[in-house]
């Protein structure tokens, strides 16, 4: 670290009241920010060095910082402390969970329900004054057009890929010749399922119907701490957000994935928070394959210049070249997976039962 970005530090240090620092190390991992091991006086502890970009005008750090202490107030103890904060140097310092990662690792169903616990625990203080203060989520979505419209962007995002080394043109040609029009089949069917069901796609949540989101929520960003368990990590892009996105985003992360059987027990355990849960769980079940592609879209984010940005940023180790190819390996079997069915639950296209209430703006319907 250089003379300014030590100085920093030491006057985070000394804002945390953890004394002195004696090193900071840089650590593996991080792939959108670098991440140190920080020895003090009074122990270890994790300092994030935040990714900006003039592309990319996310706060994450204010957004992390800001969802963390709101969680850590509010009883939520399945997370990193927050210690303290340097906007301008975009530093933040946390509590350092000794543990491994998940990744590499299968979740099973007690995993899932700390998972839950985490999720419930979180949203019962949503009604808090302290709440209205944090930000909507990165692509939050509250109609199901809004949903559309956040994937339709990505896949046009990905049409205009910069075509260089022969990985790119390979990129560019799976975009145009599979990833195009599967999507236009996606979206049809979803568009057709919600008409189907009265599902109102213009309608955005009443603010009952909102929930707080960790967003990129999954066990590829959860530590499995030496006591056994779990502490999830990573908040840049948390916030206000559809519950259906939290679920379909869960299930759909491919780095550690979340036991497809659990769909239904995770779903019904977050929908129960809210108003009208059986109208939430058919937007999920709705939803899930469009989140599918969505994450194919991810998948090639490599692909794009602000990521490459990123990526050098945070200093990863993997070459380059090398890292495309892989990520779009990925992207072409997370696309089969979808073609082949597989990627929706049976219960996709299962309505919301007869009699149950459904948000204003929406018409029930009588079920046979």
């Amino acid at each position: 670290m250089g003379s300014l970005e030590e100085q920093a530090v030491q006057a985070l240090a000394e804002r945390a009241g953890i004394g002195a620092v004696r090193s900071v190390a840089p650590m593996a991992g991080g792939a959108n920010n670098r991440v140190f091991q920080l020895e003090a006086e009074k122990g270890t502890y994790l300092l994030k060095s935040y990714f900006r970009h003039p592309e990319d005008p996310r706060d994450r750090l204010g957004t992390e910082f800001a969802f963390s202490q709101f969680a850590w107030n509010h009883g939520v103890r399945c997370i990193p402390q927050p210690l303290a904060s340097d906007p301008a140097a975009s530093l933040g310092l946390f509590e350092f969970v000794f543990g491994s990662s998940m990744k590499g690792t299968v979740a099973g169903e007690a995993a899932v329900e700390q998972a839950i616990e985490f999720f419930r625990t979180l949203n019962r203080a949503r009604r808090q004054a302290e709440a209205a203060k944090l930000p909507r989520a990165s692509e939050s979505c509250l109609s199901l057009d809004d949903h559309f419209n956040t994937v339709n962007r990505r896949v046009e995002r990905l049409q205009l890929l910069p075509v260089g080394a022969e990985v790119d043109l390979a990129a560019a040609s799976f975009v145009e010749q599979e990833v195009v029009p599967a999507w236009c089949q996606v979206l049809a069917t979803s568009r057709a399922v919600g008409a189907s069901h009265c599902l109102s796609s213009d309608v955005p949540l009443r603010t009952d119907d909102r929930c707080l989101s960790p967003s990129d929520f999954g066990f590829h960003n959860a530590i499995l701490a030496n006591d056994g368990r779990l502490r999830f990590i990573d908040f840049e892009y948390a916030g206000w957000d559809d519950p259906s996105k939290l679920i379909c985003d869960f299930f759909c992360q491919p780095a550690v994935p979340a036991p497809p059987q659990a769909f239904e027990r995770f779903a019904r355990a977050v929908v129960a928070e809210f108003p009208n849960p059986a109208i939430h769980l058919a937007r999920a079940r709705l939803l899930l394959p469009i989140y599918r592609v969505k994450w194919v879209c991810i998948m090639l984010n490599e692909f794009l210049p602000v990521s490459g940005s990123r990526r050098a940023f945070s200093g990863t180790s993997v070459e380059r070249d090398a890292r495309k190819i892989s990520q779009l390996a990925k992207a072409q079997a997370a696309l089969a997976f979808v073609l082949g069915g597989t990627g929706i639950p049976a219960c996709a296209s299962t309505p919301p039962q007869a009699g149950m209430p459904v948000p204003p703006g929406q018409v029930s319907r009588k079920v046979a």
